[in-house]
């Protein structure tokens, strides 16, 4: 029972996060690549570190080759005057720059190994980080139309209450005439009161009309003449 109800729980959150990310799309999309931009400086930062104290190795290199390039000279000059203890105190002081020339060495390749790796990691992420930028823009204008449609949606109400509306509208179009309904229950009166057979039958010249007529009048007219 705990175990489904966790199960539960932890899908609901699941599907709120979800509906989270949805509505913040833009804004954690903005946050991410802020992120990703002071990351990117701070790669910047150590690369920059990592040249200066690589050229700062270099240096000290090649100024070990010049200072044991020097004492070689002195000491074979000493050897050549047979001065023995002087050349041979020469080439222990040679040995020992030797021996801190070879580990010179290795420290400036191992940074320079480190500060390739890191500037084609940095070179990567600065292509990344305007990759996403030029789609931030895209994406911003995808939200806008989104937003605007949801807008739209919610001032003219859903597709049901559309068709409702359109309904009624083809249901007060397809209504009857008012005045002709008005006029054919006048009819439908007129006949209930027999008014309607006596005008026929005065129409038919059987006792006298009902209604003035045109002809009647016509006739009245030359009389007078």
């Amino acid at each position: 029972m705990l175990s489904l109800i966790r199960t539960l729980l932890d899908g609901a959150s699941a599907r709120a996060e979800d509906g989270l990310k949805d509505r913040f799309a833009i804004d954690l999309l903005a946050q991410r690549i802020r992120d990703a931009e002071a990351g990117l400086t701070a790669a910047k930062q150590t690369l920059a570190s990592l040249i200066v104290r690589q050229r700062a190795e270099q240096a000290g290199l090649e100024q070990l080759d010049r200072r044991i390039a020097d004492l070689e000279t002195r000491t074979i000059s000493a050897l050549c005057a047979g001065n023995e203890a002087l050349a041979e105190s020469g080439a222990g002081a040679i040995a020992e720059l030797e021996n801190e020339r070879e580990v010179r060495r290795t420290t400036v390749k191992s940074l320079g190994e480190k500060t390739l790796r890191m500037r084609l990691s940095v070179e990567r992420a600065h292509r990344r980080i305007i990759d996403l930028n030029q789609g931030m823009i895209s994406a911003r204008a995808i939200d806008a139309e989104r937003k605007a449609q949801s807008r739209l949606n919610r001032s003219i109400g859903r597709t049901a209450s559309l068709n409702d509306a359109e309904d009624l509208l083809a249901r007060i179009k397809d209504g009857g005439d008012p005045f002709e309904e008005a006029g054919i229950l006048d009819e439908i009166d007129g006949e209930l009161r027999h008014e309607a057979i006596r005008d026929r039958l005065a129409e038919a010249g059987h006792g006298p009309a009902v209604k003035v007529r045109a002809k009647d009048v016509l006739e009245r007219l030359r009389t007078i003449n």
